[in-house]
C-alpha cells in the first residue's frame, strides 16, 4: 500500500481503505494520475485552473467545477451536484494537471457545461457513504437472484450507490440486447430506490473487480490501462505465438491486452524476413518456411513432400538464394546454405544447459538412515552392562 493509514492490521488485510482504493491521500487507488506539477509553484498573475478531477468507486471519474471559496485538496470527500441528489466522491487531483486530463478525454473545458462541487463532506455524510458501501454485496446478490428468477442472460457484476442512498446504478454484462424493465420494477419494489441500469464490456468489468493476471502481477486494466484497444489474434502471429485460447485470453475472455504492447517492435523487425508466402527454388525441389526466430534471425525450411526434414538457414543465406530466384537462377540445394556454426551452437548450448541444477539425484532426500540404526543397536547392550 502507498500510505501510513493503510498499513495492514493483525490478519494482513489493509487496515485503511480495505484495498477499496478510499485512503487519504489517493496513492493506492487504481488508474491514479500522478501530479508531476504539484511542487511547482504558478505565478501570481495566473489564475489557478477552477475545474477539478472527482473520482468515484472504482475507476468512475468525472470533472467538477468549484463553487466561490471553496478550496479543497487531493484525498478530501466533497458533495458534488447531480440530478434529483448529491453524490459523494474524493478529489483526486488539482491544478493544471486537471486542463491536460480534459484535453486527453475530449472533455470540454467550459465552466458552464460541467457539475459544480457543492461543499466538502462532514463526518454524517462520509458515515452514510460508508454505511451505503457496506450493503452494496448484499443487494447485488439480491439483484442476482431477482435476474435469475426472470431468466434473463445477463451478469450483475458490480452496484453502486449514489452518495445520498437514494439511487443506485446495476453494471451488467451480457452478449445481446436485455429486456429488464421487469427486473428494474422488482429491483425498485425490493429495494425502495431509483434503479440505473447501465451495460459495459467485459474489459471495463474486469478492470471493475480487478485480480491477478498470469504474469503474477495486477490487472494493467485495473491499475494503469485507460483505453482498451481492440487485440487481434494477427498480433499473436506476428509474435510467433501458438493460437491457444486458453494461453492468449485473459481472466474477461477476450484476447490478453499485452499483445499489443510489443507489437510494434515485432513489426518493424519482421521488415527485413522475407514473407512466409515466399519459397525458395532449388535444383533439389521448392522449399518452404517452417518456421523463424526474430531475435536469432535463424529460418526453417523443408522440401515439399519432406516435410519431416528441416533445414535452418541464416537471415542473410535466405536473403541471397530470394535475390538469385528473382534473377531467375536456382540454388543446388539448402544444405550448401545450411549454416554449420549454427548448429554446432545449439548443439553447445543443449549440452551446457543439461544438468544445470548439479549432478545431485532428486532422490537425494529420499536416502535411508541405515546408519543410524547400527549405531543404535550396537549402544543398547552397553547400556545393559552398565545396568547390570
Amino acid at each position: 500500500m502507498g500510505c501510513t493509514s493503510c498499513a495492514s492490521n493483525g490478519i494482513g488485510s489493509p487496515r485503511g481503505c480495505k484495498s477499496n482504493g478510499t485512503c487519504g491521500n489517493d496513492s493506492c487507488n487504481k488508474l491514479t494520475v500522478f501530479d508531476w506539477l504539484g511542487n511547482i509553484e504558478m505565478r501570481k498573475d495566473i489564475a489557478p485552473f477552477p475545474l477539478v478531477e472527482v473520482r468515484f468507486k472504482n475507476s468512475r471519474k468525472e470533472f467538477y467545477s468549484l463553487t466561490e471559496g471553496l478550496t479543497v485538496r487531493v484525498g478530501d470527500p466533497v458533495i458534488t451536484q447531480v440530478d434529483n441528489g448529491y453524490d459523494l466522491g474524493l478529489v483526486t487531483l488539482t491544478g493544471e494537471l486537471v486542463r491536460f486530463q480534459m484535453k486527453k478525454k475530449g472533455v470540454s473545458q467550459e465552466i458552464d457545461e460541467v457539475n459544480k462541487i457543492l461543499r466538502l463532506a462532514n463526518q454524517e455524510e462520509i458515515d452514510k457513504w460508508h454505511s451505503l458501501r457496506d450493503k452494496e454485496p448484499n443487494i447485488q446478490k439480491r439483484a442476482r437472484e431477482l435476474a435469475l428468477g426472470l431468466g434473463l442472460d445477463m451478469k450483475l457484476s458490480d452496484v453502486e450507490f449514489q452518495g445520498d442512498g437514494k439511487k443506485a446504478t446495476f453494471y451488467y454484462t451480457a452478449e445481446g440486447r436485455i429486456d429488464f424493465r421487469q427486473l428494474i420494477k422488482d429491483m425498485a419494489h425490493a429495494f425502495s430506490i431509483r434503479i440505473e441500469m447501465r451495460q459495459i464490456g467485459l474489459r471495463q468489468e474486469a478492470s471493475r473487480l480487478g485480480g491477478i493476471g498470469s504474469c503474477g502481477r495486477e490487472l494493467c486494466c485495473s491499475t494503469w490501462l485507460t483505453d482498451y484497444r481492440s487485440v487481434s489474434t494477427a498480433a499473436a502471429r506476428y509474435q510467433q505465438l501458438s493460437l491457444n485460447p486458453l494461453k492468449l485470453a485473459g481472466q474477461c475472455g477476450k484476447l490478453k491486452c499485452c499483445l499489443n504492447y510489443e507489437l510494434d517492435a515485432y513489426r518493424s523487425a519482421l521488415k527485413i524476413f522475407p514473407k512466409p508466402e515466399v519459397k525458395l527454388q532449388t535444383e533439389k525441389g521448392v522449399a518452404v518456411l517452417q518456421k523463424m526466430d526474430i531475435f536469432k534471425e535463424q529460418l526453417w525450411y523443408a522440401y515439399k513432400g519432406q516435410w519431416m526434414n528441416w533445414h535452418m538457414l541464416s537471415l542473410e543465406s535466405v536473403n541471397e538464394i530470394i535475390v538469385k530466384n528473382n534473377n531467375k537462377e536456382k540454388v543446388p540445394s539448402l544444405e550448401e546454405y545450411e549454416n554449420e556454426s549454427i548448429i554446432s551452437k545449439v548443439e553447445k548450448t543443449d549440452v551446457a544447459f543439461e544438468n544445470v541444477v548439479g549432478q545431485d539425484s532428486l532422490n537425494r532426500f529420499d536416502r535411508s538412515k541405515k546408519s543410524n540404526n547400527k549405531t543404535r543397536k550396537k549402544r543398547k547392550p552397553n547400556r545393559r552392562q552398565n545396568n547390570d
